[in-house]
């Protein structure tokens, strides 16, 4: 690494003084540790659409049989099948009348299996289907057999994965 000498001299004091007051400031390239830095650091704000569209097939919801083994799922299990914050989930919660999560005395949010199947639709819709919060509900609203549909949809994917595996191995 090299570093650069930067010499200060001030004009009013007299030449005979200046080389007492030099200072000498050492500087180092930027493209050492900052630039490293600044490529590892977690981005703020909203995700980006590749983000979100190489997230949206990683959401971990069981299947039928196994999700409603449970009668209530807690908020924090929620966000981390679909690998999203809470506060979207609340956000959603506002923004859609068709989920509705019960709450207890201290108010925590508690999902029944039928909610989380109406998150995996409306997560559907906005982060694979690319919908914006008003389509999203237009849809559901003017789609009475859009759940109808999502299911075919999620079991069309598992045989489409089947197939994928299938011819991996061959």
């Amino acid at each position: 690494m090299s570093f650069t000498q930067i010499s200060f001299s001030f004009d009013e004091i007299p030449p005979e003084q200046q080389e007492e007051k030099k200072r000498v400031v050492k500087k180092k390239p930027l493209a050492s540790t900052e630039a490293i830095t600044m490529k590892n650091k977690p981005a703020r704000g909203r995700m980006s659409v590749k983000d979100m569209e190489a997230t949206a097939d990683l959401i971990e919801v069981p299947a039928d049989d196994i999700l409603f083994q449970k009668m209530y799922y807690s908020m924090s299990a929620v966000s981390k099948m679909f690998k999203v914050n809470q506060s979207l989930l609340r956000f959603w919660e506002n923004e859609f009348t068709i989920l509705k999560p019960k709450k207890n005395g201290k108010g925590d949010r508690l999902f029944r299996p039928e909610d989380i199947k109406n998150l995996q639709l409306i997560h559907h819709l906005l982060r694979e289907r690319k919908y914006t919060m008003e389509g999203a509900k237009d849809f559901l609203k003017n789609n009475k057999k859009a759940e109808e549909r999502f299911v075919m949809i999620e079991s069309l994917k598992k045989i489409k994965n089947f197939l994928n595996e299938l011819k991996a191995n061959l």
